[in-house]
């Protein structure tokens, strides 16, 4: 019983700050990315150190993927116009490189791998989090569109939500044994029937909402708003098998224990990982950011 309160009010905190953080204000927006950011790739470079042959940089690993997020940022909101704000990411790839040489580790391939993996699996997707929260308008200024970021989580927990409801009432047909034998073809369907089903309350609400207090961005049409729903869905499980994929490598049960009850920054946020740049892909593509 104490587990579950703890449980309870972890994951109401965690909603909190995440809702708070994305619909209060573009700079408290940067911020809680940075720290996301930054804690993810922590824990990412201390459990791939665990692996026999690895020692990844810890330190300059997480200040490059922190960088990466605020250099994009920077560019979405028009702060900086040319592409010389990426260059000391670059920078600091070829010294992650090239410090291999003198470092005489055990096997720095396993070194190179892991560290550049980090990067394209966690820094860059939570970066490309900004293509979704900022715009440039036709006067060329910047707009923050919070309910494009802010939909994407709730679609993601509310297809976490209805997935383990229906899976624990309904699960027969076990959708990926081999990796994640708890999830099932009928909580699956059941968590995507209800996130589009919140896909169309949100696209609605979109849409009839008065333009005087429309302050996030110009509405989208109802069928582009689920389309991005069953993205997330889609996406964000493949997102969670990922993360369970790495953890079965690694024989770990949870990624951390930064919250109770929850595990740690990659089980909170394993969906989003790959269910962000399949969303800007899935709007760009439509010309809708």
């Amino acid at each position: 019983m104490k587990n579950l309160i703890t449980r309870a009010l972890v994951g109401l905190l965690f909603v909190i700050v995440m809702v708070g953080g994305i619909i209060w204000r573009p700079d408290t927006f940067i911020l809680l990315f940075a720290v996301i950011t930054g804690m993810t790739l922590w824990e990412y470079t201390g459990l791939a150190n665990q692996i026999e042959g690895v020692q990844t940089n810890r330190f300059i690993s997480t200040v490059a993927g922190v960088y990466l997020h605020l250099a994009v940022a920077a560019w979405s909101i028009g702060l900086a116009d040319s592409f010389v704000i990426f260059v000391p990411y670059l920078i600091t790839h070829l010294y992650l490189l090239i410090s291999e040489l003198y470092l005489k580790q055990e096997n720095p391939v396993n070194d190179w791998a892991y560290t550049l993996f980090g990067q394209l699996y966690i820094a860059l997707p939570l970066s490309l989090i900004n293509l979704l929260a900022f715009r440039i308008t036709p006067d060329q200024e910047p707009a923050y569109n919070w309910l494009l970021p802010l939909s994407l989580f709730l679609f993601l927990w509310t297809n976490d939500t209805g997935a383990y409801l229906t899976g624990s009432l309904l699960g027969r047909h076990k959708l990926f044994p081999r990796i994640s034998p708890g999830k099932s073809w009928e909580g699956s369907i059941g968590g995507a029937l209800l996130t589009l089903a919140a896909a169309y309350l949100i696209g609605w609400l979109d849409n009839v909402t008065p333009a005087d207090l429309d302050t996030h961005a110009p509405a989208y049409p109802i069928l582009p708003w689920m389309g991005l729903g069953l993205v997330v869905v889609v996406f964000g499980t493949w997102g969670d098998l990922v993360e369970s994929l790495f953890k079965r490598t690694l024989h770990i049960k949870d990624s951390g224990r930064i919250l109770p009850g929850h595990g740690g920054m990659l089980d909170r946020f394993d969906s989003a990982l790959i269910a962000i740049p399949a969303a800007v892909a899935y709007l760009y593509t439509l010309s809708l950011i």
